[in-house]
């Protein structure tokens, strides 16, 4: 059993579905009942920003509607919708990135949705071919590199970063992330199976360090000067440039992003979304609440407030981002990530990259 693919033990499962079994509390807050409630809708997410809880108050003010939230690690939730079954009262899951998502849609846990609204709204690259899950946020993963020691004409792509010129100057979280997973599933829909190897082998020989911590992590140990470039998602670096924290937006202020595979396929981009989930008890309310998250006004506060790209195409990215520029986007459908997550994660165990 792979690392991504393998989930929560059977007896960790066990012991959630008791505990949400006993939370009686938290069930009635966040359920209001095992039948349809036409005023609320439940969510499960993964994610924990301020700004889902603004865009959720807003939501309710426009519609009436309550959105009740149940927050915990994408692992977690997924093994707790699979414990509960029909029994569920979650009516939306919200995740992040696309191998997640169609991790979710593979365990028979979200049901397919037709909505005029969000096939208008989010391009079909960023949502799954079956209607499962739908994009909300992008994040490009791009290449953060240190201003005094790498010029921007010395980067190119993803691949070049395993030449042996990079050795010992390249700084990147571990190959369980997801996000590191799906950038070589892309690099595998693009290249091959045989190229993904040679690239994995290659960045796993041209480390600075041992990988450790997330991607703010990276940024601040290139800063710091272990290594000279991160490969990280672009939201980590405009929030430390954009923070009110004089100390990260110096740190900020030392690396610059680069998009790579400009000349070809685009940077890799991924997103956080949402579906409907299998047994939803509030479908029409669920359905509501995702295409509300896919309109202008929700996602120029995910842009503003979180620093992501929005899959609207109606809406600006923050001043921050557009101050990098505009650049090309792999419009690789995102299901692929999925699809080939597997293979990613043994082409990682094959290559030492840990």
């Amino acid at each position: 059993m792979t690392r991504y693919t393998r989930t929560i033990t059977a007896a960790a499962v066990a012991l959630l579905a008791a505990a949400c079994a006993g939370d009686t509390n938290e069930q009635e807050a966040a359920t209001g009942g095992a039948q349809a409630d036409a005023g609320v809708v439940n969510v499960y997410s993964h994610r924990h920003y301020d700004t889902d809880d603004q865009l959720f108050q807003r939501f309710t003010e426009r519609t009436g509607i309550k959105v009740n939230v149940v927050t915990a690690g994408a692992d977690e939730l997924i093994a707790r919708l699979e414990s509960e079954g029909a029994s569920t009262q979650a009516d939306v899951l919200i995740t992040v990135d696309a191998g997640r998502l169609h991790r979710a849609k593979e365990r028979g846990l979200l049901q397919p949705i037709a909505s005029e609204t969000l096939e208008q709204n989010i391009p079909e690259h960023l949502r799954d071919r079956d209607n499962m899950w739908f994009g909300l946020t992008r994040r490009a993963r791009i290449i953060a590199y240190a201003k005094d020691r790498v010029q921007p004409s010395q980067l190119s792509t993803y691949e070049a970063l395993a030449q042996p010129e990079w050795k010992g100057r390249v700084t990147v979280r571990s190959s369980d992330n997801v996000y590191n997973q799906s950038l070589l599933a892309s690099i595998i829909a693009h290249n091959g199976a045989d190229a993904a190897r040679e690239w994995a082998q290659g960045i796993a020989n041209n480390l600075s360090r041992q990988p450790s911590g997330g991607d703010t992590d990276q940024i601040k140990a290139i800063a710091a000067g272990t290594g000279d470039v991160a490969i990280v998602n672009s939201y980590y670096l405009a929030r430390l440039q954009a923070s009110d924290d004089a100390e990260n937006r110096r740190i900020g202020e030392m690396i610059a992003p680069f998009f790579p595979n400009q000349g070809d396929r685009g940077t890799h981009v991924n997103v956080s979304g949402a579906g409907v989930t299998a047994h939803a008890k509030n479908r029409d309310n669920a359905v509501r609440l995702i295409e509300f998250l896919s309109s202008p006004e929700a996602q120029e506060l995910f842009a503003q407030g979180n620093q992501e790209y929005p899959v609207n195409p109606a809406v600006q990215p923050s001043p921050t981002l557009a101050a990098w520029g505009e650049f090309r986007a792999d419009t690789l459908n995102l299901s692929t990530l999925g699809e080939l997550n597997a293979e990613a994660v043994r082409i990682f165990d094959a290559a030492g990259w840990r």
